[in-house]
């Protein structure tokens, strides 16, 4: 190839390039913009951005609220409101809207963006660019914990954010709503037996998703944030146990069953106060596993196969680990209050998830279908149609318990 031939093809290429990182990203299927493009040209208009989805839950007339109470701050803050799902043009994932809204604003170079979450749409997420100057993720992450907001709508909720933004305090309102949840710890600690000390539950989840801990890493680079990562709600967290070879799962739940039959087997009636308890909970066990369509029902008969061995003993332990039953028994018990509600449930969590709460980080979650498409946390699945969901494995209601129940309403 000659020299200027290679000059021609050099400077044709660098044209190409040019053209490509310069023009708009469009929809792979013609001329229309992509969802980014669509958002972030929305945003140079007017800094709240609401799908049309959210429409009823934020109308025009609170988007004008929004956009005003904005203006007043002074801060660079864009506010995007719109749903997320599993194959979307973001995956589901709020992380990847904020990098693709940031990348669809090169002209903006300090940024806050407060957007609804990928696994909760009752919750909010927030970012900042180039720094954490305003502490806005620590101020979008405290609104989901104060009293005030327990019941808040969307509306609420995104207006709430904006004024802890603009405050400039989230790292202090961020703590106060988590010693507020730590302080009232140590008297449900003390009514089951446990020391005083309350700072290991300090933080609680919902849950929501459903994201294994990769995805922290994920997260933190997207944000491009240098301390700790985002809040622990089920929104940034959930890892899937499905990863879980769900054949090996059956073998083992399998021996467990056997082993339970085998047990009772050899146990006296009259020196076994819980042996017709334990007969129960292996033919629950049993009909559980003949029928179990998953994972989750798996590790239901894992659940049933421990409360019979524990009504053999006759000294009932902490039932199995909450967040994910297959971490195997609780090492002890915690308050956790799912974001944006008021009631706080007492739950059995093994060691390695309380390590994770007391650090901030996000358990492994057991996950399940929504039956429309979605996989959920496993506790997320309305109470009426999964009796896991209504025992959480035995943290809210022993499963044997739970069993019968849905029996009897069934017939």
């Amino acid at each position: 190839m000659s020299t200027d031939v290679k000059r021609v093809v050099t400077v044709l290429a660098a044209l190409l390039l040019a053209v490509l990182t310069t023009t708009p990203a469009r929809a792979a299927d013609g001329d229309a913009p992509s969802a980014g493009q669509h958002i972030a040209e929305a945003l140079r208009t007017s800094p709240v951005y609401v799908d049309e989805a959210y429409a009823e839950a934020v109308p025009p007339s609170r988007q004008r609220e929004l956009a005003d109470r904005i203006r007043r701050t002074g801060l660079p803050i864009k506010v995007v409101l719109t749903p997320f799902t599993k194959g979307d043009a973001f995956d589901g994932d709020s992380d990847d809207l904020a990098g693709v809204v940031r990348d669809r604003l090169p002209d903006q170079r300090e940024l806050i963006l407060i957007t609804t979450d990928g696994d909760f749409p009752d919750s909010l997420n927030g970012y900042e660019w180039p720094a954490d100057t305003h502490q806005a993720e620590d101020a979008v992450d405290a609104v989901g914990f104060l009293d005030e907001t327990r019941d808040a709508g969307l509306a609420d909720l995104t207006a709430k954010a904006v004024e802890l933004v603009a405050e400039g305090k989230g790292t202090e309102r961020y703590d106060e709503a988590m010693k507020d949840l730590d302080d009232a710890a140590p008297a449900r600690k003390r009514e089951h037996g446990e020391p005083g000390d309350s700072r290991w539950w300090l933080w609680p989840l919902v849950a929501v998703p459903a994201l294994a801990l990769a995805a922290l890493a994920t997260r933190a680079l997207v944000r491009s944030r240098s301390r700790r990562a985002p809040h622990a709600v089920p929104q940034l967290v959930f890892a899937t146990a499905r990863a879980a070879d769900e054949a090996e799962l059956r073998r083992r739940a399998e021996a467990e069953v056997l082993a339970l039959g085998e047990a009772t087997q050899a146990a006296g009636v009259a020196t076994t106060p819980g042996l017709q308890r334990a007969l129960d909970a292996y033919a629950a066990a049993g009909r559980v596993l003949d029928e179990a369509r998953g994972v989750p029902d798996l590790a239901g008969v894992l659940a049933l196969a421990q409360e019979g061995r524990d009504a053999l003993a006759g000294s009932p332990g902490l039932p199995l680990c909450f967040f994910n039953p297959l971490h195997g028994r609780a090492a002890l018990r915690t308050g956790w209050r799912p974001l944006g509600r008021r009631d706080r449930l007492d739950v059995a969590v093994c060691q390695d998830c309380a390590d994770a709460l007391r650090d901030r980080r996000a358990p492994e979650v057991l996950t399940d279908g929504a039956g429309d498409g979605r996989t959920v946390p496993y506790f997320e699945i309305p109470a009426g149609r999964s009796v896991w969901s209504a025992t959480g494995y035995g943290s809210l209601m022993q499963p044997l318990d739970g069993f019968n129940s849905r029996r009897t309403k069934t017939g």
